[in-house]
């Protein structure tokens, strides 16, 4: 953590673009959160007050059965419904039952509950909308994976919590954004411990393909012990297979592929704070242009800047830091505790 405030501190004494001879695009080119090729016209045309295309797209997803895809686009447009939300209202009141239209309801009561003081009492109210949301598709396990969040925000017992598990899993065993949702269930500032939240994210990962999301929910185990201020340690061998295993994740996608690129935000935040520089720098340049909310957000209102401001320290840091001895000691970790918002997946 020590390298990782060294290298904030650093760039904001100096904030200019990154030259093209590092190999990385200029800061003016870096966006955040931006949406893929699919997601993209849908959001331009919901921007117009025209519902279809994401109510078309949310359809192909449902059909096909990309489930992966579906949890992000229902995020996403959750997200942008929260700003402008004429093309969102026009959809509800045209096809009330639609299960996209249900799903993408639900998605918005749930983080707009999280957000407010009074959490649990307003979560507890949307309790219908969510329940609604699971029954528009018996093979769905996104609206599952939205009940799962629920359940943790108002602070659902373990039996409760087991259940709605059951169903998730039953629809889709390798469902990275149930899982997700049940590790933040299981973190030590929730419900569990960090040997608990390793040992299923572990466990996890193991039964997956190398290629599946599922081999990065060590790396948000990991994140989770490196963010929180308390608990029992956890070795720095176990960071580093959580590490090692979200690179060769990284390493079967495409440089600056939309669809790994919160997975290499998020990466590239846990190699600088377990000060592995070389790898944290490959990282940023697969990323590319594609910068993520998640995890920046849960460090600074400005999650753009803090991004842009970890690139900069990274990419001018001295070779002398540059080769990390394998007995590293486990880094401390951050004084902020507190509960994770609701959607950082």
């Amino acid at each position: 953590m020590a390298l990782l405030r060294a290298l904030l501190r650093t760039t904001r004494m100096a904030r200019t673009f990154s030259h093209p001879a590092d190999g990385l695009p200029a800061d003016d080119e870096v966006l955040l959160d931006a949406p893929d090729p699919r997601l993209a016209p849908a959001l331009v045309s919901a921007g117009h007050g025209d519902h279809g295309p994401a109510a078309e797209l949310l359809a192909a997803t449902r059909m096909a059965g990309e489930w992966e895809d579906r949890d992000r686009y229902v995020t996403r447009l959750a997200a942008f419904a929260r700003s402008r939300d004429e093309w969102f209202r026009r959809w509800c009141a045209t096809v009330p039952d639609d299960p996209d239209a249900l799903l993408v309801k639900a998605e918005l009561a749930v983080a707009r509950g999280w957000e407010s003081p009074a959490r649990a009492e307003l979560l507890r109210d949307v309790g219908p909308l969510v329940a609604a949301a699971a029954e528009g598709d018996p093979r769905d396990p996104v609206p599952w994976r939205v009940a799962l969040d629920h359940a943790r925000g108002v602070d659902a017992d373990h039996i409760a919590f087991e259940r709605l598990w059951e169903e998730a899993v039953r629809r889709s065993r390798h469902h990275y954004g149930c899982h997700a949702a049940a590790l933040a269930y299981l973190s030590a500032v929730w419900h569990g411990s960090h040997g608990e939240c390793f040992d299923f994210a572990e466990t996890a990962a193991h039964d997956t393909p190398p290629g599946s999301l599922m081999q990065a929910l060590p790396l948000r185990a990991a994140f989770a012990y490196l963010t929180d201020g308390g608990g029992a340690t956890v070795s720095r061998a176990r960071l580093d297979a959580a590490a090692d295993r979200s690179i060769a994740l990284s390493s079967r996608y495409a440089p600056a592929d939309p669809r790994l690129a919160e997975v290499r935000n998020l990466l590239a935040y846990v190699l600088v704070t377990l000060e592995r520089r070389p790898d944290a720098l490959t990282q940023l340049h697969l990323i590319g242009p594609y910068a993520t909310s998640f995890p920046w957000d849960r460090f600074s209102d400005d999650p753009l800047g803090r991004f842009l401001d970890l690139r900069r320290g990274v990419s001018r840091e001295p070779a002398a830091l540059r080769a990390v001895p394998s007995a590293a000691p486990v880094l401390p970790r951050s004084e902020r505790a507190g509960h994770a918002p609701v959607r950082d997946h």
